[in-house]
């Protein structure tokens, strides 16, 4: 079980480190437009769609990166208080009850919001039509993703608990 949890780390870490740097992209963009706005006196036609884009595809690609370095919000307050059984315990129940179903809608209706995009060639509304569909096949790649790392985080806890588990 830990060597499939250190793939899914491997993979999200691999994936993590390539996707950071674009928000570096996205900073010359908007530098772009900007310089555009100031020298022309004219912002760009693409830069804002495509800036948008970029971002929103960065912020949901980043999010299981986030998980796997426990950068998102938690209540540990209460959990430091526990021993690392009921922790684990605790874990489990959590992203079995909240996590799990919440992702697995994530990944049903943002498949269906892909769809529905790709078939209708959906672009942006301004001067420059550019496809949207790919940010939103996004979604359901990042919301994947998200799923592998929670279980990575499952099965670590329950290795832990079979540790602690008198035989």
């Amino acid at each position: 079980m830990l060597a499939i949890a250190k793939a899914i780390d491997a993979l999200n870490e691999l994936l993590g480190r390539i996707i950071a740097p674009l928000v570096a992209i996205i900073t010359i963009i908007v530098l772009y437009d900007i310089a555009m706005r100031f020298f022309l006196g004219r912002p760009s036609d693409w830069a804002f769609d495509v800036t948008k884009m970029l971002f929103g595809a960065h912020f949901m690609l980043m999010a299981a990166y986030g998980l796997r370095h426990h950068a998102h919000v938690e209540v540990d307050v209460l959990k430091r208080l526990l021993s690392r059984r009921k922790q684990a315990v605790l874990e489990i129940l959590g992203y079995a009850i909240f996590f799990v179903p919440f992702n697995w809608l994530l990944i049903t209706y943002g498949w269906s919001f892909f769809e529905r995009s790709f078939s209708r060639g959906e672009t942006t509304y301004g001067m420059v039509s550019i496809p949207v569909y790919p940010v939103k096949g996004v979604i359901v790649f990042a919301a994947v993703l998200i799923l592998l790392q929670a279980l990575a985080i499952v099965l670590r806890a329950i290795t832990g608990l079979r540790k602690e588990t008198p035989a």
